[in-house]
């Protein structure tokens, strides 16, 4: 078990390192606004970097006292950080972004185990190849969703500290507590109005986290997939936005505001209050699972699903008010 003073370690790094970053290094950081952005005005960015560093010293140290599998996680890891790093400084093209995270996830994947796939069972020896596919895909749309929603304050942060926080409990994997308080830390500094951002090496390892904790937790179909859905209260907005965008014909890798996140902002909601809605709907979701498994994960689920339409009812209505 994780003694406490490690994740209290991971907290003051994380805080240290944070605005370390922020005071340091903003002039070459700077997170201009574009097509994208929720802000006005350059922020600087980078912040992430405080809570891997945080992360990765405390989990490295306790793994002297408890080991676990946590080297590996950061010989995985460590492309897609460096990769995000000179792309939160440089603006990295895609053709070196992309290949890095699919290694990533193919790595974990076939270090680890593909995700349960029951379902494949019946397609005999073709089975295990196409679940190893499928999850480095699902693995590598994870890693893009968690980069393509970081963009309202504290909004990533604050919902991925909770997933992480159930992740640890539900799968026991109490190493993530640790990053769950360096988290904390970064969103001292990131809450609205923010002071800094996480950046793309933050954003797709926070990703790449849920991905690999999905994976290393070697539990049963039904059980992984229950853990699976602590997810979609975030991820689901992705999901939709992209869907909605290919069926527009829309370029879904050109810069847009057209998350729910974002249009609900530009309906006059506050950046706290949006970035609180989705912590509160991960409490909700983590709360359904722990008293009601598997079936407070399909709730879950179609909670999420029918928040869709109320939420584009409410930015519709809105919009035909300001008209």
């Amino acid at each position: 078990m994780t003694s406490f003073i490690y994740p209290l370690l991971s907290l003051i790094i994380s805080l240290v390192t944070v605005k370390l970053i922020k005071d340091k290094f903003s002039h070459i950081l700077q997170d201009i606004p574009n097509d994208r952005s929720s802000h006005t005005q350059p922020t600087p960015r980078g912040g992430g970097l405080g809570f891997i560093i945080a992360f990765a010293l405390t989990s490295l140290i306790s793994n002297y006292q408890n080991p676990t599998n946590i080297t590996w996680w950061w010989l995985i890891l460590t492309p897609l950080v460096i990769v995000g790093i000179a792309d939160d400084r440089y603006n990295l093209s895609a053709k070196i972004r992309y290949p890095v995270q699919l290694l990533t996830a193919t790595t974990a994947t076939l270090t680890l185990q593909p995700f349960p796939q029951p379902w494949l069972t019946p397609l005999g020896t073709l089975s295990h190849p196409i679940a190893i596919l499928l999850t480095i895909i699902g693995f590598t749309a994870i890693i893009n969703f968690y980069n393509f929603l970081d963009g309202l304050d504290g909004l990533v942060a604050s919902t991925t500290a909770i997933q992480l926080a159930f992740l640890a409990i539900y799968t026991q994997q109490p190493i993530l507590w640790l990053l769950v308080t360096a988290i904390l830390g970064f969103l001292y500094y990131n809450w609205s109005p923010a002071k800094i951002f996480m950046g793309d090496a933050g954003s797709t390892f926070l990703g790449a986290i849920i991905a690999l904790s999905l994976l290393q937790a070697h539990l049963t179909p039904s059980y992984s997939w229950t853990a699976l859905s602590i997810t979609t209260p975030l991820l689901f907005d992705a999901i939709y936005t992209i869907t909605r965008r290919l069926l527009n014909k829309e370029n879904i890798f050109q810069a847009h505001r057209s998350h729910i996140y974002q249009r609900l902002q530009q309906t006059g909601l506050a950046h706290s209050t949006i970035a609180l809605l989705y912590p509160l709907l991960t409490i909700l979701t983590a709360t359904l699972i722990f008293t009601l498994q598997e079936w407070g994960a399909i709730i879950s689920v179609v909670t999420s699903i029918a928040l869709i339409p109320i939420s584009e009812y409410y930015i519709k209505s809105q919009q035909t008010a300001q008209i």
